[in-house]
């Protein structure tokens, strides 16, 4: 099939809500080329279960394509209507398993040297939609919290050190019902502005009690999922010619019940921490890896206005064998190995946040549990200094976000 085919029937496999946004595009689908639908595809079926922001930027996008001209369709796809595939690639059910067609068709244009010429054409088609973009306006500052070192009594090491140059660096900081008053803080941020998924709680071992307005996933409360997915990994890697990309491509088929997940759980939700475990690479096994990139995933996904993160100890590296086999033994801890770790995961979240619309006017602080030392950015604050005064964290988040 190509997308001159189309028709509303085409997409009675979808959920609901995708279906009645494919039918309603149905024209502005066909007229695209075959090397593009399908990419355009694998977001839009996925469209139930996606955070407000990713709903918006779909309908944006396809309004943006059922309004240009053919002259304008040509101009913004010939790099993709340059672009061969196979018959098998072209006769592939794109419309029903887009994912499993874009990996098969990146291999393809690898092996066929066509790869760079479709990634200008992706990257030329992305900056003409970035120009039809408006801002939004938000009601808060951005604001991203990292907490970071739980269970670590000392360390000599320098903290913070990529981050220094960026802000101001405080060694005295109160830690006086210093994790709580974070809390109350992100519990206030939402209360004042409650978008649904805008403010999030992520934390790397048990989360602390906070109000319902806030979305939170944690690695302890996720436990049984990962037990069930490491028991169907292991499984899966027993059977003959398993390799790789089949066990992606089984990940890639499950849907929350399949690990246990609650049908009464929010949907867009479940679907999230099934993808976090599903999608990412020892998420199932080590809390930082989990709290890393449950960050990037919320940021990039669902943009969020307040993001708070807390680091916990994670187990101490074992043989992988032993460790994709699951189980609920008591692992050995390495809190200072997870220092390390979550320091670089708090760079990394500054940078996803700073790729983000307003990342001019956003705030972020890095605090050391326990411990008197913090860096905090913002528009507020000196680049490349150190403060030695003595100050309290709830006064050092207000410096940055209000």
């Amino acid at each position: 099939m190509l997308p001159g085919d189309l028709k509303a029937e085409s997409f009675a496999g979808y959920p609901p809500q995708a279906r009645a946004i494919a039918v309603e595009h149905v024209e502005a689908l066909r007229r695209l080329p075959i090397a593009f639908a399908p990419s355009l595809l694998r977001e839009l079926i996925d469209y139930d279960y996606k955070f407000p922001i990713e709903r918006s930027t779909i309908e944006k996008e396809l309004r943006a394509l059922n309004a240009l001209s053919d002259a304008q369709r040509h101009e913004w796809f010939g790099g993709f209507e340059s672009i061969s595939l196979s018959p098998s690639l072209e006769n592939f059910n794109w419309v029903n398993l887009p994912a499993q067609f874009v990996e098969q068709e990146a291999a393809y244009l690898w092996s066929t040297h066509q790869l760079d010429a479709f990634r200008k054409a992706a990257k030329d088609y992305g900056d003409r939609l970035n120009q039809l973009a408006k801002p939004e306006s938000r009601k808060q500052r951005r604001l991203g919290i990292a907490v970071v070192g739980g269970g670590v009594a000392t360390y000599k090491e320098p903290l913070f050190r990529i981050l220094r140059k960026h802000g101001t660096y405080f060694t005295n900081v109160s830690t006086k019902d210093a994790f709580k008053s974070i809390v109350d803080l992100v519990e206030r941020r939402a209360e004042a502005d409650p978008i649904p998924y805008a403010h999030w709680y992520v934390d790397g071992g048990r989360l602390h009690p906070h109000s319902e307005h806030i979305t939170s996933v944690s690695y302890e409360a996720l436990a049984p999922v990962r037990d069930s997915l490491l028991k169907r990994m292991q499984s899966e890697i027993n059977r003959p010619g398993m390799g790789p990309e089949e066990l992606r491509t089984v990940l890639a088929r499950l849907n929350p019940a399949d690990l246990g997940i609650g049908a009464d759980l929010d949907p867009v939700l479940s679907r999230f921490q099934l993808k976090l475990f599903s999608e990412g690479s020892g998420t199932q096994i080590y809390s930082t890896t989990f709290a890393q990139w449950a960050t990037r995933e919320v940021l990039r996904r669902a943009q969020a206005n307040t993001l708070l993160v807390r680091y916990a100890p994670r187990q101490r590296q074992r043989p992988m064998n032993e460790l994709l086999a699951g189980g609920r033994s008591e692992a050995e801890l390495d809190p200072v190995g997870s220092l390390v770790d979550a320091e670089m995961g708090a760079y990394y979240h500054w940078i996803n946040q700073q790729r983000l619309p307003g990342s001019d006017r956003s705030g972020f602080v890095a605090w050391f549990e326990g411990h008197g030392e913090a860096i905090a950015i913002g528009p507020t604050m000196p680049r490349g200094t150190e403060s030695n005064s003595a100050i309290g964290l709830q006064e050092l988040l207000s410096l940055v976000s209000a």
